[in-house]
């Protein structure tokens, strides 16, 4: 398998040989339950789709329910699919775990980044403000300044950064050092931050 389902537990750190400090984030990592194997023949393209976490039935609605039966697992919250080309080696009903990884490779984590809602320009895009905080000056500090040109080109460009919705956006961070695998309680532990609020939804890939 390329990939896993998992759920942020939070963030710790580690000291490694030499003693330095280094933060890093704690990771549920499976098991996930192969729901369906897609093939060529069949569905045009290769890849597994992945089941993770527990739902209570009552949410879950009809044709989900006959989908999760087929599979012979109980009803998950979190459905992936991922790409590969040897998942021809699983089948239906299988579990993936996190000894999937090894200490010491690196990983992509993707998730969706915590909601910020609406913003201004110094917090959403680090703007400095426009004006002084001195000589009575009180209602234009954080302001964007000006935002288009005069009669040429008589328009506010596309991309122009101005206030608006920030986070929840889905993110991905790369290249993220695997520091500690427990395959007893499920947990992988990676160097750095990972995009998300504890309890969030991730997904981890093998870096390529």
């Amino acid at each position: 398998m390329s990939g896993i389902i998992g759920k942020k537990v939070g963030m710790t750190s580690l000291f490694n040989e030499e003693g330095k400090n280094i933060p890093c984030t704690v990771i549920q990592a499976g098991p996930c339950s192969v729901l369906q194997v897609r093939t060529i023949e069949k569905d045009g393209y290769k890849a597994a789709q992945l089941g993770f976490d527990d739902k209570s039935e009552k949410n879950v609605g009809k044709a989900l329910a006959g989908h999760f039966k087929k599979a012979g697992v109980t009803p998950k919250a979190k459905l992936v699919e991922f790409y590969n080309e040897f998942v021809d080696e699983l089948k239906v009903g299988d579990e993936v775990k996190v000894n999937l990884f090894t200490e010491g490779e690196y990983v992509d984590v993707t998730g969706t980044s915590k909601g910020k809602g609406f913003q201004g320009v110094v917090k959403r895009h680090n703007f400095g403000g426009v004006m002084q905080a001195t000589h009575g000056q009180h209602n234009r500090l954080r302001a964007p300044g000006s935002i288009g040109a005069g009669s040429d080109p008589s328009r506010v460009f596309k991309g122009m950064r101005m206030a608006g919705r920030m986070g929840g956006k889905q993110v991905t961070v790369q290249n993220l050092e695997v520091l500690k695998v427990d395959e007893e309680q499920n947990l992988l532990v990676v160097k750095g931050a990972v995009p998300g609020a504890k309890n969030s939804y991730v997904i981890i890939r093998k870096w390529n």
